[in-house]
């Protein structure tokens, strides 16, 4: 392998810093060649550029052509451009940097430090960038999401049967997608880059009262969570499977054959699952761990991943509904609401209260931050359905030895490989070869000073189980994501397809987590994340389904050992070890 993946990035000169926070939830893995290419490079990349310059922090003559600098791609790894985003902060007076990062990419003492640069200020972007704000902190809703999740169901809704089309009508499929991703993904980094904006300022609001949990707490239960939708569906169809000695013998009795046991019953109870189990997978089968790369499995193309996580939740018993959850924690937001305005009032601070008023409406940026990314995820599996076709059906005539390869084209060789695909066979297999060594590699978490390191230097991913240092008594810090204070047994789950048995009292530790995990999330007391801030996936979905999480614990997931005893506190973000196992 040559010292850097062919289809990486060259590294900004103008904005050098870059981290995996919070990338890792868009591409845990390395990029495929052609989700990269054909997904980012020529579609969402362009729409996050014209989205970025939309809210008035960035100028489009700032950025280089191809690829813009707002994220990268070393060793096929994923990575948001620090630098970059922190013009967001820097342009905005309404939050600081270190509120940006702390909301955007949590507490990483390694991160380098923001230096101004020259042309970092702006003025003559304000105005622009002042009807934004306007904007964030006054839209209750956003009508233009609506439209654009409905472009994106109809595309699902149209879907043609893709076996019958020939290789080029779909190349056809593949290319009339595309401007709809680019379209997407501009309001996706519109209401992404803004998400930050309303944990900024309630940390401000937090330290003039004195109560620094101020942000955890008013930011749960903000109700309409698009990726958080398919748990409470999971936890619909569990209660069927829970309420049924039929359905619970099938899941009791075939771990590995569910779906097919499902569909050979001709019982009630499985007829009617089945019917409920299909309009789920029609919905939500997009959703997969590592959704936004091509290559990867989802709930449609793997329906097991989806029945395991109903496996998981059917033990728990019907007092942890999430819609229960929800209801209280939005009576106890209203109640804090509340008493918060009267802390205020006690100050008399005019500025700090607006301030105050105006982040309850901005918090809706984080609402309409999942709902974007779920529509964009639609065309994205849209297109991982005709790509898919047509690798299966390359590797049944021999021109590629594994479906996967077809991955392995870039997105401007597609019309070369279906005019003359054996042309392709010795290449595709070499960049396979090439693409799953780069799994075994541990990505920098940061990327400092424009300098990328070879990928002879990258460390090698851990391969044995680490005895941890850690005794009773011990505490680990973290960033507060959803309150909360429990305890419960520590399970390490580092894949969401494949999670261990997770029983009622459990507490989950992660690397990272996605809208694939978030079944599991029904299926323990509390979560824990090696990595993470306070607009972080797992904080999101803990907060509404009411259960505490700690993010930004540092290699919790090599410290802490399978079976330890803990006590989180999603308030302060402590999570102290009670016994070891």
């Amino acid at each position: 392998m040559e010292e850097k993946w062919f289809t990486d990035h060259p590294p900004s000169e103008r904005w050098p810093h870059y981290t995996r926070a919070n990338a890792g939830e868009v591409l845990p893995t390395p990029a495929s060649p052609f989700g990269q290419s054909y997904g980012f490079d020529n579609c969402i990349m362009k729409g996050w550029q014209l989205g970025s310059t939309q809210t008035g922090f960035y100028e489009l003559d700032e950025y280089r052509d191809i690829p813009p600098e707002m994220c990268g791609f070393f060793g096929g790894y994923f990575y948001i451009n620090l630098s970059c985003i922190r013009m967001q902060a820097v342009r905005n007076p309404a939050i600081t940097v270190d509120q940006l990062d702390l909301a955007i990419f949590g507490d990483q003492p390694d991160s380098p430090k923001y230096e101004p640069h020259p042309e970092d200020a702006k003025p003559h972007l304000q105005p622009l960038a002042d009807k934004h704000m306007q904007f964030v902190l006054s839209a209750s809703e956003w009508p233009e999401l609506h439209e654009e999740r409905e472009l994106a169901d109809k595309e699902r809704e149209t879907r043609p049967d893709l076996k019958s089309l020939s290789d080029d009508e779909l190349l056809k499929r593949l290319r009339d997608l595309q401007p709809l991703i680019e379209n997407l993904s501009r309001n996706q980094m519109v209401s992404a880059g803004s998400s930050g904006i309303a944990p900024g300022m309630l940390a401000a609001v937090g330290e003039a009262v004195g109560d620094p949990s101020i942000p955890v707490r008013l930011l749960a239960s903000l109700g309409d969570i698009d990726s958080a939708a398919p748990s409470f569906a999971i936890w619909e169809m569990s209660r069927l499977v829970r309420n049924s000695d039929v359905l619970s013998d099938i899941f009791d009795s075939h771990s590995e054959s569910i779906f097919e046991e499902l569909n050979k019953s001709d019982s009630e109870e499985a007829v009617k699952f089945l019917e409920q189990f299909n309009r789920f997978l029609y919905e939500y089968g997009s959703r997969g761990a590592n959704e936004w790369e091509l290559s990867s499995e989802t709930w449609e193309t793997q329906p097991s991943i989806a029945l395991k996580a109903i496996d998981q939740v059917r033990s728990q018993d019907d007092d942890r509904s999430p819609e229960i959850a929800a209801e209280r924690l939005a009576s106890e937001r209203e109640d804090l609401v509340e008493e918060v305005r009267e802390k205020l009032k006690e100050i008399g601070n005019d500025e700090l209260t607006a301030t105050f008023e105006g982040a309850i409406v901005a918090a809706n940026m984080m609402v309409f931050r999942e709902r974007s990314k779920t529509t964009l995820v639609k065309p994205l599996h849209e297109s991982r359905m005709a790509i898919r076709e047509l690798g299966r059906r390359h590797l049944e005539v021999g021109t590629i030895d594994s479906s996967e390869q077809i991955f392995m084209l870039l997105d401007e060789e597609l019309e070369a490989f279906v005019e003359n695909p054996s042309s392709f066979t010795e290449k595709l297999a070499k960049r396979y070869e090439d693409w799953k060594a780069l799994w075994t590699l541990e990505p920098p978490f940061f990327i400092k000073d424009g300098v990328v390191p070879g990928l002879s230097e990258w460390d090698k991913k851990a391969t044995e189980d680490k005895t941890s240092t850690l005794s009773s008594g011990d505490v680990l810090s973290g960033v507060p994501g959803s309150p909360g204070i429990t305890q419960g047994r520590a399970r390490i789950v580092l894949d969401p397809s494949n999670p261990p048995d997770l029983q009622p009292g459990d507490i989950m530790v992660a690397p990272i987590t996605d809208p694939a995990w978030t079944p599991l999330f029904l299926a323990v007391e509390a979560v824990i994340v090696n990595v993470g801030a306070q607009i972080s996936h797992a904080v999101i979905v803990s907060r509404e389904l009411g259960i505490p999480c700690v993010v930004s614990v540092n290699e919790a997931t090599k410290l802490i050992d399978d079976g330890t005893t803990l006590k989180i506190d999603g308030t302060t973000g402590e999570v102290t070890i009670l016994e070891l196992p």
